[in-house]
This record gives C-alpha cells, sequence and structure tokens, in this order.
C-alpha cells in the first residue's frame, strides 16, 4: 500500500516553473548565495550535506521483511508526506522531466521537483534525464524535493522517504544532487529486476580488439575507481554508460543516463583527459569543488572541506562515446574491489564462485558513501546501495544470468596490496596497471595460474603490467618475510566471507559454498 499520493502527483506550490531551459537554470544558480562561478565558466556550488544519507534513507511500508533496506511505517511516512507538502504551498518550485534508460520498456518516465532555491539540483538533474517529448504519459518516478524543510525529529533533521508502491521519493534537509540523482535509479532497480534483469551500479564501455568489439561491465561502489576505469581508453574504447546499467536475460545492456555525475578529487588530465575536458566546460555543474574566490581557479586536488567534490556534464561533452543500443551482448564484468592486503590487481572467477565475489560486494570504503563508509572495510552486495528488495535476490539473479549467458568475470584491485598508503612495505595498484589489465582481458591474451587458496585464477602476466607482486601478492608477502601474515589474512577472509554469505538466508546455496 502507498502513501495515498502516486507518481505523478504535483504538490500545491506558491509558483512553479515546468521545465526551464538549461541557460534558465544556469542563471538560477547563479543567483544562488552558495554558489560561485569559476575560471571554466560554470558554476560550482557549496552544499551542506556532501554525500548521499543512507542512514537518513528509509522504504515506506508496514512489511520490513521485504526489504534490504531500512524502512519506516507508512503511517509516519504520511505524516512526513503532508508536512512536506505544507511546507511547498509557500514555496516556488521547479519541475524537470525525463527518462531514466533509453530501452524498449526500461524507458522511464521520471520527473523532479525542488525548490527554485537550488535550482543547480535540478540543472544537474536535467542533464541526466533523457530527453521526453512534452506529451509523453506522466511519469513512473518522482522526486520530490525540499532541501531546506527540516525533518524534525531524525538525526540531522534529515529524511529520505522512498515510497515504491507510489513511485515517488520525498527528500528533505539535503541540499546533495545524489539524492535526486539516486532517487530516480532506486526505482528504476526495482523495476529490472521486476522485468527479470538485473541492475548494476557499473559503468559500461566498449573496447576494440583484433577478435572483434569487447563489451564490458565495470561494478564498484561510489569513489573506487568506477568512472576512471570505464573512461580509461585501451585500443581508442570508448564509453557507454558511467553509473548504472541494467543487464538483461539476453545479455544486451540498458543504460540509464544522458550524462555523468563524476567525482573530482584527484582529477589529473594526464590521466582522464576525457573527463577532465568535460567537467571544464562551461555547461558542466560542480559540487563541493575546491575554490577560494568567485571567478577564481578550482583545485581538484585540495580535500579540506570533502573528497566527494562532484561533476554534473552530458555524455556529448565526452566528445565520443557509444549507445547502449548500438553495442553487443556483455562479455566481460569487472568486478571492482579498492582493497589494501592480499586481493590480486585481477583474478578470474567462474561459476558460483563469480557469483559470490558479485554477492560479497567487498570493497573500501570512500568519501561518496559520508563518513559512515570513507576508509572502511565494507560488504555491499553487488556494491549496489540502492537495490531495494532482499540483497539475495541480487546474488541468485547473477546466478541465472551467468549460467544462461557466455559473460566472463573478473575481480580487479583497485587499491593496494600489502597495507595502506602510510605502509611503506606497501604498493599502489595505480592507473595505468588497471588499465593494462582490462586491456589484457579484452584481448583475451593474460596467462592463468590457479591460486591455492582461493581457487580463482591469478596472472602469471599481464602485457603492459610492470609489478608479478600486484599480480600475485603472495610473491610481496614472502620476500617480505610476511608469509605467516599472509596465511593468517587467508584463514580470516575464508571465515567473515562464508559468515557474511549466511546472512541470506534466500541465498542459493552454490553460492555459499564456493567461498568455503
Amino acid at each position: 500500500m502507498a502513501t495515498v499520493k502516486r507518481s505523478g502527483y504535483v504538490p500545491k506550490a506558491k509558483k512553479t516553473l515546468h521545465n526551464p531551459s538549461a541557460e534558465e537554470l544556469q542563471q538560477l544558480t547563479s543567483e544562488m548565495p552558495n554558489a560561485r562561478r569559476t575560471e571554466f565558466g560554470n558554476y560550482n556550488v557549496e552544499t551542506r550535506a556532501v554525500a548521499r544519507s543512507a542512514s537518513n534513507t528509509y522504504i515506506a511500508t508496514d512489511h520490513p521483511e521485504r526489504y534490504s533496506s531500512q524502512c519506516i511505517p507508512l503511517d509516519e511516512a504520511r505524516r512526513l508526506v503532508d508536512m512536506q507538502d505544507d511546507y511547498i504551498r509557500d514555496q516556488e518550485m521547479l519541475i524537470i522531466d525525463g527518462a531514466i534508460g533509453n530501452h524498449g520498456a526500461l524507458v522511464t518516465r521520471a520527473r523532479l521537483i525542488i525548490e527554485k532555491s537550488n535550482a543547480n539540483i535540478a540543472g544537474m538533474q536535467r542533464m541526466l534525464y533523457y530527453p521526453v517529448e512534452s506529451s509523453a504519459p506522466e511519469p513512473e518516478v518522482t522526486i520530490i524535493y525540499t532541501p531546506n524543510l527540516p525533518a524534525t525529529g531524525y538525526a540531522n533533521e534529515r529524511a529520505i522517504i522512498v515510497d515504491l508502491d507510489a513511485g515517488i521519493t520525498r527528500v528533505m534537509n539535503s541540499d546533495y544532487f545524489g539524492e535526486s540523482k539516486k532517487g530516480g535509479l532506486r526505482m528504476w532497480n526495482q523495476k529490472v529486476y521486476d522485468l527479470g534483469g538485473l541492475p548494476l551500479h557499473a559503468g559500461c564501455k566498449v573496447v576494440p580488439t583484433a577478435r572483434g568489439e569487447r563489451v564490458m561491465l565495470i561494478v564498484g561502489l561510489s569513489g573506487t575507481g568506477k568512472t576512471t576505469t570505464t573512461f580509461t581508453v585501451q585500443n581508442g574504447s570508448l564509453p557507454v554508460q558511467d553509473d548504472f546499467a541494467a543487464l538483461l536475460p539476453d545479455g544486451r545492456i540498458v543504460a540509464t543516463e544522458d550524462g555523468c555525475f563524476a567525482k573530482t578529487y584527484g582529477l589529473d588530465p594526464r590521466d582522464e583527459p576525457a573527463i577532465h575536458a568535460a567537467v571544464i566546460r562551461p555547461t558542466s555543474y560542480l559540487e563541493n569543488v575546491s575554490q577560494q574566490k568567485v571567478d577564481g581557479p578550482v583545485d581538484f586536488h585540495d580535500d579540506s572541506y570533502t573528497q566527494n567534490g562532484r561533476a554534473v556534464f552530458g555524455l556529448s561533452d565526452l566528445g565520443a562515446f557509444r549507445d547502449a543500443n548500438e553495442i553487443g551482448a556483455l562479455d566481460a564484468l569487472l568486478i571492482l574491489n579498492r582493497n589494501e592486503n592480499i586481493v590480486p590487481a585481477v583474478a578470474r572467477l567462474t561459476g558460483a564462485q563469480a557469483a559470490a565475489y558479485f554477492m560479497l560486494g567487498e570493497t573500501q570504503g570512500t568519501s561518496a558513501g559520508g563518513k559512515d563508509e570513507m576508509g572502511k572495510s565494507l560488504r555491499i552486495p553487488g556494491t549496489n546501495p540502492f537495490f531495494p528488495p532482499l540483497h539475495e535476490l541480487q546474488g541468485n539473479r547473477f546466478m541465472e544470468l551467468l549460467d544462461r549467458l557466455t559473460f566472463e568475470v573478473f575481480l580487479l584491485n583497485t587499491g593496494r596490496v600489502g597495507g595502506p598508503a602510510e605502509d611503506q612495505r606497501s604498493k599502489n595498484v595505480a592507473i595505468p596497471h588497471t588499465s593494462a589489465v582490462v586491456k589484457g582481458i579484452a584481448e583475451g591474451n593474460i596467462a592463468w595460474v590457479r591460486d591455492p587458496d582461493f581457487g580463482y585464477d591469478v596472472a602469471e602476466g599481464v602485457p603492459g603490467f610492470d609489478d608479478d607482486e600486484l599480480l600475485r601478492p603472495r610473491l610481496l608477502y614472502q620476500r617480505q618475510g610476511r608469509a605467516g601474515e599472509y596465511e593468517q589474512i587467508v584463514r580470516r577472509f575464508k571465515k567473515e566471507r562464508a559468515d557474511e554469505l549466511r546472512k541470506y538466508p534466500g541465498l542459493n546455496p552454490e553460492i555459499l559454498a564456493a567461498v568455503g
């Protein structure tokens, strides 16, 4: 049962501006007191909330046993809905219409309703939505967003209420753009699953090779290298999608967005020239990037306010990209694991083992997840924190698709081997290392050998990769006289992984057995 009001509902406001142009939204953004024009001519907005607020996000339901996320009773959700609607009556609001997804039944009409005083969020969302005709039907997904309304009684006076039955997400007292973006994608996740596919927190790229184009999905938590890996070029590769995609039962991939929401911390034109060029266009939007004065330079390497600086730009701003409707079926799925001990730079996974590592979703949290996640070792199934149903459904669906299709699965460490950065004995898996791995996977010229501890295949050699100790971490630990430490981590990982998968009673038992 929904909270009565359904997607397509528009709260009564003091004044409403429907679908303003890109130029109008930039002008409105320029009037915001927390917006600064940059040396590039675009606008950089400093927000109060600097990351998504997972601990403040609730599914509205009286059946919490059906969901993986924290829930809130319908009566309380209705109270918050009425409070927000009352607030909107005195506000000037903007409406942005568009679509999430660009193929068949997964083209999902979406709408953002946002306070005019936060026009940058409207401008950013407009760039990510696919355009729709004005005569298109009412939206399936609506985000009603009041960044300046406190949710009294909730932590930080902030609440994000997700009504899946109604197709509406209500956001209160967060001015971080990610709540708009993820609000729509969370709903889309549910739709993809209901239609027999698997929604993936993933980038997508196409790599040309002598054996033909290879289509890749890069699965990873925000900030772990997903965008970088997607946009780094191998053999003239082209990006297809930055952040979310669907894998269908026939192997086809469906894109979600017409633009990118990219992290900017550490952005370097030498490593990521396409992203850098798009970010500095006058039409892009920046959020929480370090900047000292109006019309002045920005510093992508200053994290004094946050490491979670962001930029939104259109796919067309990249100069070249591929439409998901023009590519073939999936060839390889890469699971990113930002680790700092014994996970190799690349491992090849097969069968239930691949589903197990997908389900484990191991990585190190980044600033994208806020203070609760940054720097901590995490296990998030599918590295997808926006999948509303029970998590075991992700793992089981992944196993079904793996049995049906012919794609390969690889685990990539985008962090370190041998310890954290402050440990001088450790080594970094740098962007060129990961790029060489992606190229080797695409071309099929990596030499593999079975790892005796975990049963997956590790690389004996990767063309263009200059460090065997990153490929086989045991070598590093042995050379440094740390073999006992290595064995201790092996035992710990095996136990922790098995214990983690046992948390999901509906999980296919083959998946659990794969990490034993």
